[in-house]
């Protein structure tokens, strides 16, 4: 069994379809927001510097997964989301709500797509929010197509990166993952107080 930390172990046992199954999930399905994201592609990452996983096989299926997962995402929202608003006085979903958020992806609908990938939770909800909002596919699917490749290879490029680079960098990984995870929730907790 893994400890509640142990992200090397997870990749061990997945190997590169556990690892993309998991981003495919946290991308856009609505089970996948606790997944563990940014500390799995790091770590991921890291292990390929290692000889453990092949770095050119596995950005490239990472960029698939979570591009993938995000498009199931916006096609869920576009599809099953304007359902749900229907009634206008109901008691969760509210027409007004399905307004603002159309209105929210018409005018930022390009840079939450991207952004969103850098925050645990919110990115698994905001291609099916996207979706929802119908913002228009082609442009979902250029941001979204950009946030995969930032996200999903540029981290586990920094991982790569610096496990090939840094001698002995395997003694701090649970630090690192650790920090990874902090600055992950971080913007959530600033725009929580803020409303607050």
């Amino acid at each position: 069994m893994f400890e509640l930390f142990d992200v090397v172990a997870l990749v061990q046992w997945g190997g590169y379809l556990g690892v993309a199954a998991i981003i495919f999930a946290e991308s856009g399905l609505f089970f996948g927001f606790f997944l563990p994201g940014d500390s799995l592609l790091f770590t991921a990452g890291f292990l390929a510097s290692q000889g453990y996983l092949n770095f050119w096989l596995l950005a490239p299926l990472l960029f698939i997964a979570a591009a993938a997962g995000d498009s199931v995402g916006y096609a869920f929202g576009y599809r099953v989301g304007p359902a749900l608003f229907s009634r206008p006085d109901s008691r969760f979903f509210r027409h007004e709500h399905l307004i603002r958020t159309q209105k929210f992806f018409e005018k930022y609908g390009a840079r939450a797509v991207v952004l969103a990938r850098f925050m645990p939770i919110v990115r698994t909800f905001t291609p099916i929010l996207a979706g929802v909002g119908k913002m228009r596919y082609a442009s979902f699917l250029t941001y979204n197509l950009a946030g995969a490749g930032l996200w999903a290879v540029g981290v586990t490029g920094v991982g790569y990166f610096l496990g090939s680079a840094v001698p002995g960098i395997d003694r701090y990984l649970f630090p690192i993952i650790i920090t990874i995870i902090i600055i992950s929730i971080l913007p959530s907790c600033y725009e929580y107080l803020k409303r607050k």
